[in-house]
């Protein structure tokens, strides 16, 4: 590597296509054929795309993609069913290349994406190597975006894919992302899109000049100008490796045929407060707050919560809470999807 001289640089490591490349190394025949991996890899079941090939990608498949219609627009593909324990294995292997650099500070963003923070004095060099060491210790490739902050870097990886790097830096922030619609950035939605749209603010350079009072109107004190910061690339020029504590865990189930007797939703919700419980016992940190999500047939999500009156690991009454909010939605369409989320009690000395 290069040695840790000159200035901190933040490197937004992204592995490319990672669960389909990680199928891939299992098995090479497919290479350079569609492949999707979602649910139970059966194109006819109730389940989304995990993630595609960039040859599924270019008929138009996307992550969270129901798969019968990624059957429809790619007929050809090979459908693949989902294998966490394989993933979490080779994620596992990604960040220990990554914390093995020389001087490198990593804060794990997820299981196929890191920031890496590194003293250099080439920058575009020691991008270079760190995709080689990662493709020698895992047969993965990935990209990298290179920044002077956290939001700079990881906007630019998109424009290093695949295989590849890209730098954005302050001095050419506005050149490269200026003329670009604003739901491009990271962290702007469509529905942020959207309503910045109704105050006339469609591009990052529109976002970039918008006032603070006009966001903060808009969004609030606080989110307001967060978000226009990410118009000009602000955020942090350092990265933090403090570990990631989980403030919940939650279970949830697509159902191969919609549930519509009290019975079979009561038996469903209480398998998977059992789950969560299994969880958060693990965690040794009981729920404090009960997350129902439901998705009535054909598509209709609603999300409900309810804070405990105290804290527990009874799968019972969460349970219970959960049947709670659901029968105060009054809604008695069948039930295509449940998921019960608990959220714990903050560890000692608070995230």
């Amino acid at each position: 590597m290069v040695p840790a001289l000159g200035r901190s640089w933040v490197f937004h490591v992204d592995m490319d296509q990672f669960l389909a490349a990680v199928e891939l190394l299992r098995r090479p025949e497919l290479v350079g054929r569609p492949v999707i991996v979602g649910g139970r890899g059966d194109p006819t079941e109730r389940a989304v795309v995990s993630t595609a090939t960039y040859e599924a990608r270019e008929a138009g498949v996307r992550s969270g993609m129901a798969l019968r219609i990624a059957a429809r627009k790619c007929p050809e593909a090979v459908f693949l069913p989902v294998d966490f324990p394989v993933y979490e294995a080779a994620s596992a292997q990604v960040m220990t290349t990554l914390r093995a650099i020389p001087g490198a500070v990593v804060e794990v963003l997820g299981w196929d994406e890191a920031f890496v923070e590194l003293a250099t004095n080439d920058p575009d060099r020691s991008a270079r190597e760190i995709r080689s060491a990662v493709l020698a210790a895992t047969r993965l490739h990935c990209s990298i975006g290179i920044g002077d902050t956290t939001v700079r870097a990881k906007n630019a990886t998109d424009l290093g894919k695949p295989q590849g790097q890209f730098m954005l830096t302050v001095d050419t922030w506005l050149e490269v992302m200026g003329h670009r619609p604003v739901i491009e950035l990271w962290g702007v939605g469509s529905r942020t899109s959207a309503r910045l749209a109704e105050h006339g603010i469609h591009t990052v350079e529109d976002l970039a000049a918008a006032p603070d009072a006009l966001l903060a109107g808009e969004f609030g004190p606080t989110i307001g100008p967060r978000i226009g910061r990410l118009g000009r690339g602000e955020g942090p020029s350092h990265v933090d490796d403090t570990p990631w504590v989980a403030r919940a865990h939650g279970h949830e189930t697509t159902f191969q045929t919609d549930l519509t007797e009290p019975e079979q939703i009561t038996g469903a919700l209480r398998s998977l407060a059992e789950q969560v419980v299994a969880d958060l016992r693990e965690e040794e940190r009981p729920c404090q707050r009960v997350h129902l999500k439901v998705r009535f047939a054909p598509f209709f999500t609603k999300n409900r919560s309810r804070k405990l009156p105290e804290p527990t690991f009874d799968a019972e009454v969460i349970a219970h809470t959960a049947a709670e909010l659901l029968t105060r939605l009054d809604d008695e369409r069948p039930v295509r999807l449940l998921g019960i989320r608990g959220e714990m009690v903050p560890p000692e000395g608070g995230y």
